[in-house]
């Protein structure tokens, strides 16, 4: 798996403060040469107006005859999920890739953003593609990347999120962060995929995610291929689940969302187990990474903050009990987790009971209830032209 490195300067700015130095430099040149005073205040004047930060990036070149395709996640950037998937795209070389993720796991964040307080973005590596990290939420990250202040576009031709580690079926795509970043996408009018491997702990394996790209792959080309031609559903995201065993899947198959959940457990955690200042894995502790970030009133101070801390790893108290006296005052700890349970439903077309009997399950989510139907029927017929044409192709090669 190709790694990813952090670079907490962002390209615009390392890009201002090599000029400065540029122009240090040809300003003492000047000074040897003739000791111009002239020369001098406007060498002065040019590294001052070099250090502005830049509002893109200038840095990236995106090839005009090849569509962009943004790809983002609920895992965090160095998920082997987003990096085999980013990885296979970028050999396709069908489009120029682009990567905005979060830093850290925000997999059941559900559709939060983050307001009134200052994200962090750092360029990673991903090869062949141009790749940043965000301390946000994965909405977060894709409206930050389509609204043009961070790329020098503001609409790819398809945004993907994924590959998530565990299906995202049922009333679980409420809570899901690669859901919601697929449909942050929609709103801005951009044709989205959501795609998610149902992993199980005591089965599943990283290599999975490479078979999970396998799998996908002709669905996102074809995607791509009839988003070019206007016939792909524009008023609908499609949720993509891959059932444990990617390679020996029983083919795509339509479904409709089921109300399939887990139970939400809460257990009461003693104070002596976790005292005041223990850390915690994200996971178990949702959502208080963006509140530690609320104490930080720049993005360098978030910055320092997420390097201290470690990326999975956030502190177990709650920016609420800062900066006041705990005297008679009464602090519970909590952990939430979720069981699954026993589903009753029998219809073979729900998305869970699909992938439970071995289909790649594809899930229309529209945005509106009332066009709910034509959006159903106009996604289904796609789906089984696109996926026809895939195999009729395959078949006469």
């Amino acid at each position: 798996m190709t790694s990813v490195r952090n670079n907490l300067m962002p390209p615009g700015l390392v890009s201002n403060l090599e000029q400065v130095l540029l122009n240090k430099k040809k300003k003492s040149k000047d000074n040897d040469d003739d000791g111009d005073d002239g020369t001098s205040k406007q060498s002065n004047e040019e590294a001052n107006e070099s250090t502005e930060p830049s509002t893109s990036d200038s840095t990236e070149n995106v090839d005009s005859s090849k569509p962009v395709v943004l790809v983002t996640n609920g895992d965090g950037i160095e998920s082997p999920g987003l990096v085999y998937l980013v990885e296979a795209l970028v050999r396709e070389g069908l489009y120029n890739v682009h990567v905005c993720a979060p830093q850290s796991d925000k997999s059941v964040s559900g559709h939060s953003v983050t307001l009134r307080e200052t994200i962090a973005v750092s360029s990673a590596e991903i090869n062949g593609a141009t790749a940043y990290e965000v301390s946000g939420t994965p909405v977060d990250c894709v409206s930050l990347a389509l609204s043009g202040a961070l790329f020098s576009w503001s609409k790819p031709l398809l945004v993907i999120s994924g590959i998530n580690r565990g299906s995202s079926c049922g009333h679980h795509m409420f809570y899901s962060g690669v859901v919601a970043g697929a449909r942050e996408a929609l709103i801005c009018g951009v044709p989205s995929l959501s795609i998610s491997l149902n992993w199980k702990k005591d089965e599943s394996q990283e290599s999975d995610f490479k078979d999970a790209v396998s799998v996908c792959l002709p669905l996102i080309n074809a995607a791509t291929r009839d988003i070019g031609k206007g016939i792909f559903p524009r008023s609908c995201l499609l949720n993509v689940e891959i059932p444990t065993s990617p390679l020996t899947n029983k083919g795509f198959k339509f479904t409709k969302q089921s109300m399939w959940r887990s139970t939400p457990n809460w257990q009461a955690v003693s104070a002596n187990r976790y005292p005041a200042g223990h850390f915690m894995s994200n996971q178990q502790s949702l959502g208080l990474q963006l509140a530690q970030l609320g104490r930080d009133a720049s993005a360098a101070g978030a910055a320092r903050r997420l390097t201290t801390q470690k990326k999975s790893m956030v502190e177990i108290e709650s920016v609420g009990a800062a900066g006041k006296s705990d005297t008679g005052r009464v602090k519970k700890y909590f952990r939430l987790e979720f069981l699954d349970k026993e589903q009753e439903d029998t219809d073979e077309d729900l998305d869970f009971r699909a992938l439970e009997n071995g289909f790649v399950s594809i899930t229309p989510l529209p945005l509106h209830s009332h066009t709910e139907s034509e959006t159903l029927a106009a996604a289904s017929e796609w789906i089984s032209a696109a996926l026809l044409g895939d195999t009729e192709s395959s078949t006469q090669s």
